[in-house]
């Protein structure tokens, strides 16, 4: 999983803008909207990458507000990140860890959020990811999860298996030289579990108040849940 993204960690971003045609930053502000970041925020954005989701969040704070720490896998991708929010001016209320989701580098109930977008069905063992989340959230903490789902619209679903099996990987090969990712990519998402499966496994992980929102007719869904 590491050598997938250190492989396309440059153009990881551009990659999700041409792949989605530009659909993901409207997935990605539903996901902060239901956030709502508020003054004392302290976020763990597990799987975060080049920091999309970080940024987002400050966007919505005045400086000093709150914190966020983005924790990635990938080394290259975090890098990237921590250049882009250089540039942009982000120093300070920003923390950069190279993590693993099933085995966090956090203390207990060290956060009062956890988000995780297009991070979970990267991981071997769901369970002990989300199981992960909650033992860093604080009691009444946040948990939420934006990724790939299953499709809801019936005629929507073969066009989608073309795009996904056929188009992606041709994407992924001349835009990123790397062809082989985006094959796993369109996999990944068929076998990631669909949105009543994955809110009982957030229920079984103790979490509550579990819900889910179907985007763009379930090509992708936002879980909700919260420690109690």
């Amino acid at each position: 999983m590491r050598g997938v993204f250190r492989s396309v960690a440059g153009r990881y971003d551009l990659m999700n803008d041409l792949m989605s045609g530009g659909v993901h930053r409207l997935w990605k502000s539903a996901m902060v909207d239901w956030l709502n970041p508020r003054p004392g925020l302290r976020l763990l954005d597990t799987a975060g990458g080049t920091g999309d989701i970080a940024c987002r969040v400050l966007d919505r704070l005045q400086p000093g507000q709150g914190h966020v720490i983005v924790c990635d896998l990938t080394a290259e991708m975090l890098a990237v990140g921590r250049d882009r929010a250089i540039d942009r001016g982000l120093l300070k209320g920003l923390s950069w860890v190279c993590g693993d989701a099933e085995r966090l580098p956090l203390p207990d109930g060290s956060v009062t959020a956890y988000t995780i977008a297009f991070g979970l069905r990267n991981v071997t063992h769901i369970d002990r990811a989300l199981a992960e989340a909650r033992r860093v959230l604080r009691p009444g903490g946040r948990f939420l999860c934006l990724e790939f789902s299953r499709v809801v619209v019936p005629l929507f679903t073969e066009l989608y298996d073309q795009y996904s099996f056929k188009v992606l990987p041709a994407m992924g090969a001349a835009v990123a030289g790397d062809r082989e990712s985006y094959v796993y990519l369109a996999e990944s998402i068929r076998r990631f579990p669909p949105q009543e499966v994955l809110a009982g496994m957030m229920t079984a992980a103790g979490l509550g108040q579990v819900r889910y929102r179907n985007l763009s007719g379930g090509i992708a869904a936002l879980h909700s849940g919260w420690r109690i």
